[in-house]
C-alpha cells in the first residue's frame, strides 16, 4: 500500500476512521510524501480525532490550526473545514448518517449523497473552506471524495470500509494515472479525468463486476503511479 494517504486511514481507531479518511483524502493533492506529512501533523494535533471534534469549540479549533498550512489550504480552511466536520458529527452522530441521509434506496451511484453531504458541510463549516472540498453538484469529477468513499464503503485487504453503502454504487475515483491506464484498456477516450470519464470507467469496470466495479481503482492506478509496473505487465521484465 505505501506510499498512500490510505495508510493513515489503516492506523486509525474504528470510531476515528471516517473522520481520517475525509481527512486524508481531502488533503491528497500533490506529492504523497507531502499528504501523508500534513495528516500526520492535523491528526496528531487532535489526538484522538472523533473524541477532539465532538467535544471542542469552534473557538479552539481556530486556536490548533490557525498557523497550519499545507499547498493551496490555510490555517483558517483547516480549522473551518474541521468545524463543519464537528458540526455533522454532532448532529448526525456519524459523518456515514449525514451521507446516507442525502441517498435513497432508488439511486444508482453515489453523487446525490456527495452532493448532499458537501452541502451539508460547507454550511456547518460556517467560512472558506476552499478546495478542500470539491462541487459534485457543479460538474467537478471530485476524485478525493470517491476515494473517501471507495475507503469507507469496500471492505477487503486494502479498503477498510465500515459504511453500509453498496460497493455497486461507487464511482471510481479518476485521476491522471486511472486514465492513462483506462485509456490503454480502451474504457474511455477522454483526454481529461473529467466526471464523464470517471462515469465511463465505471460502467466499463461495472461489466467486469457488477457488485463491486471500483475493486480495480487500487491496483489499476499503481499501473500509472509506477511505470516499471505497466512496462512489466505489457512487455515482461524491464531489462534496464
Amino acid at each position: 500500500i505505501h506510499p498512500d494517504p490510505l495508510e493513515l486511514v489503516l492506523r486509525a481507531e474504528t470510531q476515528d476512521r471516517e473522520v481520517v479518511a475525509l481527512i486524508a483524502s481531502s488533503l491528497a493533492l500533490g506529492r504523497v510524501g507531502l499528504i501523508l506529512a500534513a495528516g500526520e501533523t492535523i491528526l496528531r494535533t487532535l489526538e484522538s480525532p472523533f473524541d477532539a471534534l465532538t467535544s471542542l469549540p469552534a473557538r479552539d479549533l481556530r486556536l490548533l490550526f490557525g498557523s497550519f498550512r499545507y499547498r493551496f489550504f490555510s490555517g483558517e480552511q483547516i480549522a473551518n473545514f474541521l468545524i463543519g466536520v464537528s458540526t455533522l458529527l454532532r448532529r448526525f452522530g456519524s459523518l456515514e448518517g449525514c451521507f446516507r441521509s442525502g441517498m435513497s434506496d432508488s439511486d444508482t451511484n453515489t453523487l446525490p449523497g456527495l452532493i448532499h453531504f458537501v452541502g451539508e458541510m460547507r454550511a456547518a463549516s460556517g467560512g472558506d473552506i476552499g478546495i478542500l472540498l470539491s462541487d459534485p453538484e457543479k460538474g467537478s469529477e471530485s476524485k478525493r471524495l470517491h476515494l473517501f468513499l471507495r475507503w469507507m464503503v469496500r471492505q477487503d485487504d486494502i479498503d477498510p470500509g465500515g459504511w453500509n453503502v453498496p460497493p455497486s454504487k461507487l464511482v471510481v475515483p479518476a485521476d491522471v494515472h486511472m486514465l492513462r491506464v483506462s485509456r490503454m484498456l480502451d474504457f474511455t477516450a477522454r483526454k481529461q479525468p473529467d466526471l464523464q470519464a470517471a462515469v465511463e470507467i465505471t460502467e466499463a469496470l461495472t461489466e467486469l463486476c457488477p457488485d463491486d466495479p471500483v475493486r480495480f481503482d487500487f491496483s489499476m492506478t499503481r499501473l500509472g503511479i509506477h511505470p516499471d509496473l505497466t512496462y512489466s505487465l505489457l512487455y515482461g521484465p524491464n531489462p534496464s
